[in-house]
């Protein structure tokens, strides 16, 4: 019942034998792996298992105040009646991960239950998004510009006149 990488492949371990490993993954493929070809073996679900996320925030955000809405998310989340049983440690901010090009990066941490970090951790971004947009907390995203051709429009419409500017040329002509 644990969840392990074997030989590159990621997946429930459904059977151990003296000479294969078979392994369910996540789209319910069945792999079958000599134990000849493992070297090594992770285990994602042994004793426990962790939330480990990164939540990008934008460069304008208060960050003690992100980091206080984080935690709370978090711990309203563990008290939960329907999600208690699932933790072992309630997540919470363990630091500023990282500036990146288009926001901040905060790392959550926390321990729960083997098997229910990936359950914990899809409830708990839900939970950040929506708090995040009622708390009107910016959730950064590249932004891209695509150009046709040699001129760029901002700098074309500068040199264009503007409407008004052709108006009232117009209502001077006739005047």
């Amino acid at each position: 019942g644990d969840v392990v990488r074997v030989a590159g492949i990621a997946g429930l371990v459904e059977e151990v034998g003296l000479r294969r490993t078979v392994l369910r993954d996540l789209d319910g493929i069945v792999h079958s792996i000599s134990n000849g070809e493992i070297k090594a073996a992770s285990n994602f679900t042994k004793g426990y298992s962790r939330v480990n996320l990164n939540v990008s925030v934008g460069y304008g955000e208060d960050l003690d105040r992100v980091i206080k809405v984080i935690n709370r998310v978090c711990k309203e989340m563990a008290e939960e009646p329907k999600w208690k049983a699932a933790f072992i440690t309630t997540p919470q901010v363990l630091r500023v991960n990282n500036l990146g090009d288009s926001g901040i990066d905060i790392k959550i941490l926390g321990d729960t239950k083997p098997i229910k970090q990936w359950a914990v951790m899809g409830e708990l971004r839900l939970r950040l998004k929506r708090t995040f947009d009622a708390e009107g907390i910016e959730i950064p995203w590249p932004h891209t510009k695509v150009y046709f051709g040699n001129a760029i429009p901002e700098m074309e419409a500068a040199k264009q006149p503007s409407r008004k500017s052709t108006a009232t040329k117009k209502s001077k002509k006739t005047s």
